[in-house]
């Protein structure tokens, strides 16, 4: 069960649990009053509940007790967790013969006792108990009637993992009850027999996706930039502009070769030379057999293929590559997160231009800027819909970046505006019908679609746009953002020079522009927006780099490693 979004302390644990909610402690007003053992409980709930106001979600702590009361069902405290769930030990109100919801604190083997001792309406949920010094998911177990295999619930899609906040709307599911709104969790259920093994594996897997990270994405790019320096020293530059290709290219088919980790498994060694070695032979290929812009849009077309195809498939790969979502942080379970929404942005719009210049470089104004909307919405219902992607800041990006790609190409700038804040829109009703007719219920739907009102949507764009701000106070930020603001104003002073690159290639050049707007869109309409802003800028300075390598009458713009088409 993940314990909380990141780290949090076991008391935050605790009140997730019986409030069926949670958001990012950053987005308290106030950090989590310390329970000592000699403090008493209303002082501390009372501060509990002054909290939770301050958060731009609808947080309400210890509803789970307080809807088993309101259906005339009792809450029994043992020793121990009477503070964090809202109550007095022992204490008890309701009908007779109604529903009783019992906390209590107990150990492993008399957990078990219990657990063989139930009658057939009893339900029992084990949680071991949270330490509050990491964020590594706790076990969970449940018994009672229709439980009997691994757990999972639609909050996750992720076999054997769930949600603190998936606790409390089980016990009212079981209990008959309904589930409030505020509670953003879903019922626990289980599927097919208890597999310890699979359980384990998965826990492993998730536990080193956020440190091994950096180092396999970081040594890899360290080590091809160093063999792309030392190519074009020994060559004295007669080699660079194939270098920069091949580079290229390895950093386009990067997410791909990643999601061949995640199926493997493998050690970090392992995975960094799969990584490192796997890209560039690739992408050597891509460019023996295709060349120019044919291997680009080639690479491209297989990293979002790939990736299309695992969503759409329901498989775990994304989930579990270094580049998805990342379960163990506690924040997405399924679908692409926002390191691949930054990347793919770029992938399909570039990636369409680039198809268009290598594969139809006389195609018409017109079938170019249909391509362009044709990929963006084909791509947004893919990452986007609840059943597949499940992201919906891909609704919003991929069609902005095709209209102004598609506006661009067919010279009609009047209606660039229009089309780039149509696109999205439209993409979004029908994304939001198909997910309430297929009962997909994913964030869209759920953040969205099931608000309360107009206070409850301006509650969900408040909480994004400070976690958006508050992306940008990462240390990491502080170095790439400069040399972000540097290149874009290097861009701007040689806008005539970066021209001259894509010169006789309209479509390169559309593509160009609509992923920088697709960029931009990403940064401002995220709740991570410097990281969408760090790995969108750097897949554009990707391509833009193989733009300079395949740059007509430039010298040294061909290579006998090029193909047919360099």
């Amino acid at each position: 069960m993940s314990a909380g979004l990141g780290k949090v302390s076991a008391s935050q644990t605790y009140l997730d649990v019986g409030q069926g909610n949670r958001v990012f402690d950053s987005l308290y007003g106030e950090g989590l009053p310390p329970l000592g053992r000699n403090s008493g409980c209303r002082a501390w709930e009372r501060a509990v509940v002054r909290r939770a106001e301050s958060a731009p979600a609808e947080i309400e702590p210890f509803l789970l007790g307080a809807e088993v009361r309101r259906h005339d069902g009792r809450v029994v405290y043992g020793a121990g967790p009477e503070c964090v769930f809202g109550g007095r030990r022992g204490s008890g109100e309701g009908r007779a013969g109604g529903a009783v919801l019992e906390f209590a604190e107990s150990g492993l083997v008399a957990a078990g006792r219990r657990a063989r001792s139930l009658g057939p309406r009893d339900l029992l949920i084990a949680i071991a108990r949270p330490t509050g010094r990491s964020d590594e998911p706790l076990p969970i177990g449940i018994a009672g009637r229709g439980f009997g295999g691994n757990l999972t619930s639609d909050s996750t899609r992720t076999n054997g993992y769930v949600l603190s906040t998936d606790v409390a709307p089980t016990v009212l599911s079981y209990l008959g009850q309904e589930v409030p709104a505020a509670m953003s969790g879903q019922p626990i259920r289980s599927e097919g027999a208890v597999d310890p093994a699979a359980i384990e594996s998965l826990k492993a897997r998730m536990g080193v996706i956020s440190s091994r990270r950096g180092p396999v994405i970081g040594l890899s790019l360290l080590a091809w930039v160093a063999a792309l320096v030392l190519v074009a020293a020994v060559s004295r530059g007669r080699l660079a502009r194939t270098g920069v290709r091949l580079m290229g290219l390895a950093v386009v088919l990067l997410p791909a070769v990643l999601l061949v980790g995640a199926a493997a498994e493998p050690g970090r060694t392992a995975e960094t030379l799969l990584v490192m070695l796997g890209a560039p032979l690739l992408g050597s290929l891509a460019l023996v057999l295709l060349g120019g812009y044919r291997a680009l849009a080639a690479a491209a077309a297989l990293t979002v293929g790939a990736y299309a195809v695992d969503v759409v498939a329901g498989s775990p790969l994304t989930s579990l590559s270094l580049l998805g979502p990342n379960p163990g942080l506690g924040v997405r379970f399924y679908g692409i997160g926002n390191e691949l929404e930054a990347l793919l942005a770029v992938l399909v719009v570039a990636g369409t231009g680039a198809a268009l210049a290598g594969f139809a470089p006389r195609s018409s104004a017109r079938a170019a800027a249909r391509a362009f909307l044709v990929v963006g919405i084909a791509a947004a219902f893919v990452f986007a819909a609840g059943r597949f992607g499940a992201d919906v800041g891909a609704a919003i990006v991929f069609p902005i970046g095709a209209a102004v790609a598609a506006a661009a190409i067919a010279a009609r700038r009047r209606r660039t505006a229009l089309l780039a804040v149509a696109a999205p829109l439209a993409v979004l009703a029908l994304l939001a019908l198909i997910d309430l007719l297929s009962g997909a219920n994913a964030h869209l739907t759920r953040s969205v679609l099931d608000a309360g009102g107009l206070g409850d949507l301006a509650d969900v764009a408040q909480r994004r746009l400070q976690l958006s701000a508050h992306s940008f106070t990462r240390p990491i930020v502080f170095v790439f953002l400069p040399l972000i603001v540097a290149l874009v104003a290097l861009a701007i002073a040689r806008r005539e020079r970066l021209r001259g690159w894509v010169a006789g290639r309209p479509a390169m050049r559309a593509g160009l522009l609509g992923a920088a707007v697709a960029t931009v869109a990403g940064t401002l309409a995220n709740d991570s927006g410097a990281l969408l802003l760090e790995i969108g800028a750097a897949y554009l300075l990707v391509f833009v780099g193989f733009a300079w390598a395949e740059a007509p009458g430039e010298a040294g713009g061909s290579s006998t490693l090029s193909g047919p088409c360099g």
